[in-house]
């Protein structure tokens, strides 16, 4: 097959074309299809116009249009449908039914309307846009978001298909009434990736073999920010000797909010702030911490999303102690491959991890567990087969 995939932005710097189309493409072209990743570079600029191989997979960075959303929406829009046109490919997969893609893929259900042939058109979503979801996080305008929902429905219902990252989008799907058999369950994967070096970051930041180190990987508004500072007070109250790793930036400076309740709450010393990692280095990162948590507030847009960085701390091999919401009860299976606390219960979470922490024997092995699963459940090829038997079913109708 020849499969056209449509990009919500570019390739760099945000993770979703890296954390789930690109190894879905690498995966479907071993499998002996040929893809190819169109996408609006405004994200990168620097790559408009731009053709490039990644690990294989050719990724089209269409020319960028006049600045400001609303001038380039068309632009960028007709942009990437004349990629459509060039390609003919035997099916298109838009990534988020949203933004400029979202804009060329209701260009070709508009055509196809008409009687115009075009190809299948299958929707993924990795995140409720609507209200309660992204939507109400993102600094958007009035208009956008608007515009946003309408997409978001207008897509999913009028998709020859939709893959779905989440059980409780697959649900949000039914509710639409797109039928079962349109809807694929296709939740993050993982890639076997090598392995990590925790002491060559240990030694970057200053941290000593022996002291025990909470790992937080983050972005930061996926739980209340209060929670976290009362965890990190409590912990350090019960081990003075522990260090907080965190890994990742806030979008509204949640990071420097950080660094100022450590230093009122009296853990300032214990605090040290990575920032966002290059992907290169990231897997020595994953692995510095001798337990992750993995805060995740009980909210409709996280009960949506399929948390790429939960995926990645789990197959890494490092001990996680997480709040059972969502998506997260689906990889984590507790006293086994992780710990799941009720969202909110912090003397929960203080508890299991501080126990972690002391017990190291029972740490690694719930890390290996929780590693094997993964790679048993999640792969990426494994997943990428079942999008294939997927695409097959659909061009056959």
């Amino acid at each position: 097959m020849n499969i056209l995939f449509l990009a919500p932005f570019g390739i760099r710097p945000k993770g979703t074309v890296i954390a789930r189309m690109l190894p879905l493409a690498i995966s479907l072209q071993t499998l002996g299809h040929r893809v190819t990743i169109v996408a609006p570079p405004y994200t990168n600029p620097e790559d408009s116009g731009r053709e490039e191989a990644v690990q294989g997979v050719n990724i089209r960075n269409v020319r960028l249009g006049p600045r400001g959303k609303v001038l380039a929406a068309p632009f960028l829009a007709w942009r990437m449908f004349r990629e459509i046109l060039r390609e003919k490919p035997d099916l298109v997969h838009l990534f988020k039914p949203k933004g400029y893609g979202g804009l060329a893929a209701q260009l070709l259900l508009t055509l196809k309307a008409l009687g115009f042939h075009q190809p299948p058109l299958l929707v993924d979503t990795d995140d409720w846009e609507g209200a309660g979801g992204m939507n109400d996080i993102q600094r958007y305008s009035r208009m956008e978001r608007v515009v946003y929902a309408h997409q978001e429905r207008q897509l999913m219902t009028g998709a020859a298909g939709v893959t779905v990252a989440s059980r409780e989008l697959a649900t949000i799907a039914a509710g639409m009434a797109i039928a079962p058999k349109c809807v694929l369950y296709l939740p993050n994967g993982v890639a076997t990736g090598r392995a990590g070096d925790r002491n060559r970051v240990r030694q970057r930041l200053g941290i000593v073999e022996t002291a025990p180190v909470v790992l937080l990987y983050t972005r930061f508004f996926e739980f209340d920010q209060e929670f976290l500072y009362d965890l990190f007070s409590r912990l350090h109250g019960q081990i003075p000797s522990i260090r907080f790793l965190v890994v990742g930036k806030g979008p509204n400076g949640e990071h420097d909010r950080l660094k100022q309740a450590a230093r009122s709450m009296g853990y300032a010393d214990a605090l040290v702030m990575a920032g966002w990692i290059d992907p290169p280095e990231l897997p020595d990162y994953l692995v510095a911490g001798d337990v992750a948590v993995y805060p995740f507030a009980d909210t409709l847009v996280n009960r949506c999303k399929c948390p790429a960085k939960l995926t990645e701390l789990l197959v890494a091999g490092t001990a996680v102690v997480a709040h059972d919401v969502g998506q997260i009860r689906e990889y984590i299976e507790p006293g086994r491959s992780g710990e799941l606390c009720q969202p909110n219960d912090v003397m929960a979470m203080v508890e299991r991890t501080s126990h972690l922490l002391n017990t190291p024997a029972y740490r690694f092995e719930m890390a290996a567990a929780a590693r094997s699963s993964m790679l048993e459940r999640y792969a990426w090829d494994g997943l990428a087969a079942r999008l294939e038997q997927y695409y097959r079913e659909h061009l056959s109708r």
